[in-house]
């Protein structure tokens, strides 16, 4: 099998090779080379669909330069479909013998066969490390100079480990939430069934995220159902060249939500959000799960998109005065083209100025695992966009994907910046909690004790 070759070949030649796309794209503007740009790449693909190149590792080591930001599709005036030309592409240099060494080969089958397979498994490694951190192992062991003796990249590797939540998502989001009484108005009864996307690596460090999401669709009249053993989207395979596994984990996705009953199916994770309203192309030739794959895209919304078609409410007031600036995660601007609704959100929150930040759909250098494959190249983004977000003057960098936050709070940090990341829907959640009647949401919902639930946890 061949994925370029077998795509419709209207979506490999659509590209004019104009050049618009070329001061958009962070690797051809860092290296100026015309491989390491989106026209470049597409030549590249064409010759494969055409027979007139073989992917071998030079391809493959092309297609993982780039960075699949996707700005390339905004400016381009032909309405190239970078996307699933990129997501061909990779997937064509998976077939690719020179790529596949035997380390890349376990590094790929534990973290997309085993680690991201089930979401036990995910959890499970996700708590070894919260011990690993809150008994101040991590600590000690960083401060004991053991990591000197890593290589250089391994010692990289473990200053990016992200704080694991003490609680994952099922713990503090029931499946099943009803809207309550709302001040201002509200209408005391839900006007919304929504299904809540909690993620993979969301769920693990920004569990209080999802908590966040949750309170602010009950306080804008929602209902809210949150399967607590919902999978993972494949995103991140789709992204990395395994299609087919791809293809697995949207069909089991769709099986947890009753599409039918729900107004919609809310993601507060950029990455995933474009990958997830494309289920009706990655399942199109799919006769059980076709037309659920259509009716998925069709309510997939990210969190700011919903908020502002349902004509969320403003809150009252706000618990702090801040300016605030906003990055555009890629995937948001370029791959949904939604860039007005997370700065209406901020914008209505009171006390909050917001700040215009410079390249603010400028690539971050996250990228899914890029920051990881790509350290170089990724770690020179992280500074040029902390450089902007230090000219706003801001005290708060606001960013709808788990995958930015990540890497600009770890710029932040090693940086010494007295900066806070966060989304922006946790924002609004802070505003609605600080207002008579609603402050803290506690009575929401109380984890019942089960099977490793021996506590009563209080939310806020």
């Amino acid at each position: 099998m061949s994925y370029l070759k077998d795509l419709d070949y209207s979506v490999v030649q659509q590209c004019m090779h104009c050049g618009m796309c070329l001061p958009t794209c962070p690797t051809y503007m860092e290296t100026k080379l015309e491989r390491n740009s989106p026209r470049g790449r597409i030549s590249l693909m064409r010759a494969i669909a055409d027979g007139q190149l073989e992917a071998k590792k030079a391809f493959s080591d092309e297609m993982y330069f780039c960075l699949g930001c996707l700005a390339c599709e905004t400016a381009c005036p032909a309405g190239v479909d970078y996307t699933q030309l990129f997501e061909m592409a990779r997937a064509e240099a998976e077939r690719s013998v020179g790529k596949q060494s035997a380390p890349r080969r376990l590094f790929r089958w534990l973290l997309l066969d085993v680690l991201f397979r089930e979401q036990w498994r995910l959890r499970l490694a996700g708590r070894l490390l919260w011990i690993y951190q809150a008994t101040g192992l991590q600590s000690l062991i960083r401060h004991s100079g053991v990591l000197n003796l890593l290589p250089k990249s391994l010692r990289g590797l473990e200053a990016k480990t992200p704080v694991i939540k003490r609680h994952f998502s099922p713990d503090l989001i029931a499946p099943l939430e009803v809207a309550a009484a709302v001040p201002s108005g509200g209408s005391a009864q839900p006007r919304y069934r929504v299904g809540l996307l909690t993620g993979c690596v969301q769920d693990l460090i920004y569990s209080d995220v999802n908590r966040d999401t949750a309170d602010v669709l009950l306080a804008n009249g929602c209902t809210v159902i949150t399967p607590p053993t919902q999978a993972c989207c494949g995103s991140l395979h789709a992204h990395n060249g395994e299609y087919e596994m791809a293809k697995a984990y949207a069909r089991r996705l769709l099986d947890h939500f009753d599409l039918d009953h729900l107004d919609a199916i809310i993601t507060n994770a950029a990455g995933c959000g474009s990958h997830l309203k494309h289920f009706d192309r990655l399942l199109h030739d799919d006769p059980r799960y076709a037309a659920r794959a259509v009716q998925w895209s069709e309510k997939v919304k990210d969190i700011s998109e919903w908020l502002v078609e349902i004509n969320f409410r403003a809150p009252e007031k706000s618990p702090t005065t801040a300016r605030v600036t906003y990055h555009d995660a890629c995937h948001l601007c370029h791959g949904q083209k939604i860039t007005t609704q997370p700065r209406e959100l901020l914008k209505k929150i009171p006390g909050l100025d917001v700040a215009p930040l410079t390249e603010s759909m400028w690539c971050c250098g996250s990228a899914g695992i890029y920051n990881l494959i790509q350290p170089e190249m990724a770690g020179k983004l992280q500074q040029r966009k902390l450089d902007h977000i230090a000219a706003t003057g801001a005290t708060i960098v606001a960013t709808g994907n788990p995958g930015c936050l990540l890497q600009i709070q770890n710029g932040l940090a090693a940086r010494g910046m007295k900066i806070e990341a966060v989304h922006p829907v946790s924002l609004l959640a802070q505003a609605y909690r600080s207002e008579s009647g609603i402050n803290p949401p506690k009575n929401y919902y109380r984890p019942k004790h089960g099977p490793g639930r021996g506590f009563d946890l209080p939310l806020y």
